[in-house]
């Protein structure tokens, strides 16, 4: 085997074993080594060129960069999964008939629906459906994360946060507990703004937490202008504390009869 191949190999051998035991700080110095000696393997996008270890140099960086995505989730940096993931992406496209497809492929592909989801990059979230095959679309990973979108849209708010329950993939959790967020955030700025107070159970009801410890830990956390007492909580702060925008009507009746003015001589 060439010399090179098997330092790389040896090295992603360290990288995985840091992985298993959760050494992530190691994982992150080992891979920026490994990403640097890929960089000497011309087999690699974009080049591809045709050397005698090809197939396994293809196989052997699509691993690590899986490794990579993964790794990126368990550190929770988002960013560091974008760069990730389209490094990774064109080993899925480009070298697609050159290897043997991967177990992680869908998984990855799934989650990073998720990430767009949770970000809410909704056209990108299709653009990246509309790049799937059927097949792809009638894996479990995916569907979870198309059902999950279309449960946002809906706002069947309900089935996206019990969706947790049953995630395809455990590095699935991250992204979903993120979403649960966003749903929650959602809600209670639709419920500030139709209520002056809920009642403690209301509120549990309606932002969808099992319990009122998980309630007042929310508020604390996130929205330490509502006020919490005699069993209830209080949006009125919130609403005084708002910035109120002045509806300039008088400008907007001279620009409305200014329009009317200019279509009758059109007419």
């Amino acid at each position: 085997m060439d010399p090179k191949l098997t330092e790389v190999a040896q090295l992603f051998e360290r990288f995985k074993a840091a992985f298993v035991r959760n050494d992530f700080d190691t994982c992150s110095n080992f891979l920026s080594q490994l990403k640097v000696k890929l960089t000497e393997f011309r087999s690699l996008p974009p080049l591809f060129e045709d050397t005698p270890n090809a197939i396994r140099e293809l196989t052997l960086a699509r691993d690590i960069y899986e490794h990579a995505v993964v790794l990126s989730v368990k550190i929770e940096d988002q960013d560091a999964f974008e760069r990730d993931f389209f490094q990774l992406k064109s080993y899925y496209t480009d070298a697609r008939d050159r290897l043997p497809p991967s177990p992680q492929e869908y998984p990855i592909l799934g989650l990073n629906l998720l990430r767009l989801l949770v970000q809410n990059r909704i056209a990108e979230f299709h653009t990246e459906l509309e790049l799937l095959s059927s097949a792809a679309l009638e894996n479990p990973c995916i569907k979870h994360a198309v059902e999950l979108e279309q449960s946002f849209m809906e706002g069947a708010y309900n089935r996206v946060l019990s969706a947790r329950q049953t995630v395809p993939h455990e590095t699935y959790v991250y992204f979903m507990d993120l979403l649960a967020k966003t749903v929650r955030d959602e809600i209670a700025g639709c419920s500030e703004k139709a209520y002056d107070y809920l009642s403690i159970k209301d509120a549990c009801q309606m932002l969808l937490f099992p319990s009122d410890r998980d309630l007042l830990a929310y508020v604390e956390e996130d929205h330490p202008e509502w006020e919490v007492k005699n069993d209830a909580v209080y949006f009125q702060k919130a609403k005084e504390t708002a910035p109120c925008k002045e509806i300039p009507s008088l400008q907007l009746i001279n620009q409305t009869l200014s329009y009317a003015r200019e279509l009758e001589r059109i007419v």
